[in-house]
């Protein structure tokens, strides 16, 4: 896009008297704008699922999921990370994310590092990046050096690349195996992608997680069936699936929840085969930890 005006650095003529607005008109029209962002994810739909099939892949044989980003994109990476250790019980390293300028970066500005080229290439060594992987870059503008180099030294390596842009045509998405251009325009903010580039990238991150975990089997119907119980309230969302799944009262959800040592997962098993905590282990690992499968190869016949 050499010489041209990237979509998210141009002036938005809907925001042009910004500064002459009140409080209700600003926030009605960031409003109406921010409504444009689902109809750009809904475009790319199927590219994304195409991506997600190919992230499920290498999380089954072992591999990993790494977000890659700087600035905001890279805050918003590491938290849909940091997320998927409490939701679905999985290891820090199995979804990760690389931000410019390391941990300081998350909470001070380190602009400077998202040009930082060689940083990216060692961020990805240090990680030992290989074909098992999948590599997801995000940046706004789609021209952050870092994201770039890291994706390069990730195809490098052998791993799955995705690019997350929102300028089509720009360089973090040349050369990955999928390109996810979510074109969300001007921003009411000239320039200021933490609004709807950054929205349009949270919402996108939240579906390859959320998805990439329920394909795993992390999820039966729509619940958290491998929530890591650390407080009251989840031991109390806890014991309210197991209820609902077992169809049982909440001492009965409580005690099978503490004979399973807390795994929602293998406390249903246990409530709905009448089995102990060994044998549903077992299932369930024979089901690769898929709740239904398990569930399905112990019917009564």
């Amino acid at each position: 896009m050499t010489g041209e005006t990237r979509q998210t650095e141009a002036a938005n003529p809907r925001s042009s008297e910004l500064d002459a607005m009140d409080s209700l008109a600003i926030v009605r029209l960031m409003n109406s704008e921010d409504a444009s962002v689902p109809v750009a994810i809904e475009r790319i739909l199927p590219e994304l699922a195409a991506a997600i099939d190919d992230i499920v892949a290498r999380l089954r044989d072992g591999g990993r999921l790494i977000y890659v980003g700087a600035g905001t994109s890279g805050r918003l990476a590491v938290l849909d990370a940091v997320e998927c250790v409490p939701t679905f019980s999985v290891p820090p390293t199995l979804v990760s994310a690389m931000l410019a300028g390391g941990d300081e970066a998350m909470v001070h500005s380190a602009e400077g590092a998202e040009d930082d080229v060689a940083a990216a290439r060692a961020d990805i060594d240090a990680r030992d990046v290989s074909a098992t992987d999948g590599v997801v870059g995000i940046a706004a503008s789609g021209t952050t050096p870092y994201v770039i180099s890291a994706l390069a030294a990730a195809r490098e390596r052998g791993a799955l690349t995705v690019g997350i842009a929102n300028n089509a045509g720009t360089p973090i998405l040349e050369g990955v195996d999928h390109q996810l251009a979510l074109e969300t325009g001007p921003e009411v903010l000239s320039g200021s992608t933490r609004l709807k580039a950054g929205t349009s990238q949270k919402l996108v991150l939240n579906m390859i997680s959320t998805a990439s975990m329920v394909r795993l089997g992390k999820v039966h119907g729509n619940r958290m069936i491998d929530v890591a119980i650390t407080n009251q309230k989840l031991h109390a969302r806890a014991v309210g699936i197991v209820m609902d799944l077992v169809e049982c009262d909440r001492d009965r959800a409580a005690q099978l929840l503490t004979d399973a040592d807390d795994e929602v997962k293998t406390a249903v098993l246990m409530g709905l085969r009448e089995l102990d905590a060994d044998a549903a282990r077992t299932a369930l690992a024979a089901s690769d930890g898929v709740l239904r499968t398990s569930l399905a190869a112990s019917a009564p016949r």
